[in-house]
């Protein structure tokens, strides 16, 4: 059979499956312009790239597939889904008369919606501090997008693999959308769009490290599926955890625990100048010259305390190594721009709360142990020397991205907890008028 011929039957399949439920009004301007068509236009010109949506006997399956991502596309904060559903309907269908014009622009239009779509699922999340770009969603370009799926074996599930994202970002939107169905109600909750924005991020392939500050829990991922999770402890509202996309390289053993200003200003100060010195030397504190890695201990009787307690002087002190030390037996850092990390805590009864906002940032682990060996594939991080500070390095990094997730499925719906951090408040405005 001559290739228009088999061209001409695929796309006869195509409109007679996606068209079924269309209203004759959707097939009306079906070409009308398409925001971002200049460069699928360009991808065309420049690699003569053989069809992407008609090219076989899967074409039909795969342009419903786009269809019905389009339709729910409202529900990945991408409100342009619907419209361009019924273009696409509408485009299908004129191509069914075989005319090469109109299968060339059905062609790019299938596209020019499938670009806006991935690009739309793949935006950085807002307030994330990527410390690294490899961290941020790759493969936006319209070429990377389209060259992509004309290489996927198989159009359809290459199709529903993407706008998946991940096991987290599609298991709320899913419910969701199932929810929206159910009540009739097909507007999504501006917090949910939130939650989704704050969810793509995360990978949907490999091994990464998640903690969601929401629900204070950290899930472990291994090729792109969550194989562990415990309990945590996150920053109060005062002192919140921040959005962070970074990279573990290593653990550390007998860790020095540094006090924060607020707390040396509020707690440690006021009580030198109530109970003296032997406060800080029964919890293991000493006053550092400076903040650097090789900072000399200055004595205690150099420190003018009221200053100190009054806010008009900072200074650092540092915990020493031991069982009372804050972050326990181990610290796991990672880089950031807060000075923030995971670690150890004495103080296990904590976990017991339901509302685990506690830290004044840091994210206390409820088995540090359990951790660190995933993080080594299974072999115990264990001192070797009681020396302060041992470095442990890992035999590859893993990412970790520390999130905020306030909408939790379950049961086909979506449920939303205290936004203790005032996160959703505060953009619920912005993502309404987006």
């Amino acid at each position: 059979m001559e290739l228009s011929k088999v061209k001409l039957a695929v796309v006869g399949l195509a409109a007679s499956s996606v068209l079924a439920s269309v209203p004759a009004s959707a097939q009306i301007g079906a070409t009308a312009a398409v925001p971002g068509t200049a460069a699928v236009s360009s991808f065309y010109n420049a690699f003569k790239s053989k069809p992407i949506w008609f090219r076989g006997a899967e074409s039909p399956a795969a342009i419903a597939q786009l269809v019905a991502i389009l339709q729910r596309a409202p529900f990945d904060g991408f409100a342009a889904g619907p419209q361009l559903a019924q273009q696409v309907q509408g485009a299908v269908a004129q191509a069914s008369t075989g005319k090469p014009e109109a299968m060339d622009a059905a062609e790019q239009l299938l596209s020019s919606a499938w670009v806006q779509y991935v690009q739309a699922v793949k935006r950085p999340t807002p307030g994330m501090d990527y410390i690294y770009p490899y961290l941020q969603p790759q493969g936006t370009r319209a070429d990377q997008i389209l060259m992509t799926a004309a290489a996927a074996p198989s159009l359809e599930r290459h199709l529903a693999q993407v706008a998946s994202v991940n096991p987290l970002y599609s298991g709320l939107r899913d419910a969701a959308w199932a929810q929206a169905q159910a009540s009739g109600n097909l507007t999504p909750d501006p917090r949910l769009l939130l939650n989704l924005d704050r969810a793509r991020t995360i990978p949907s392939t490999g091994k990464f490290a998640v903690v969601d500050a929401g629900s204070q829990r950290l899930m472990m991922f291994e090729n792109g599926q969550p194989v562990d999770s415990m309990k945590v402890i996150v920053g109060t509202s005062e002192f919140p955890t921040p959005l962070v996309a970074s990279t573990i390289y290593y653990i550390t053993l007998n860790p020095y625990w540094d006090s924060p200003d607020h707390l040396v200003k509020r707690a440690i100060a006021p009580n030198v100048l109530k109970q003296g010195f032997g406060y800080l030397k029964a919890r293991g504190y000493e006053v550092m010259a400076d903040w650097t890695d090789k900072s000399a201990v200055i004595p205690n009787d150099q420190v003018d305390w009221k200053a100190v307690a009054a806010g008009k002087k900072q200074i650092r002190v540092r915990q020493k190594p031991g069982p009372d030390n804050f972050m326990a037996k181990m610290k796991i850092p990672f880089p950031n721009h807060d000075n923030i990390y995971l670690h150890d805590t004495p103080t296990k009864s904590l976990f017991a709360k339901a509302q685990r906002d506690l830290s004044n940032g840091c994210i206390r682990l409820e088995d540090a142990a359990r951790f660190g060996r995933w993080l080594m594939g299974g072999y115990d991080p264990v001192a070797s020397s009681t020396d302060p500070e041992l470095h442990i390095q890992l035999k590859r990094g893993v990412p970790i991205y520390v999130t905020y997730l306030t909408a939790q499925p379950g049961n086909g719906k979506i449920t939303y907890t205290a936004d203790f951090y005032g996160l959703d408040k505060a953009a619920t405005s912005k993502i309404a008028s987006r």
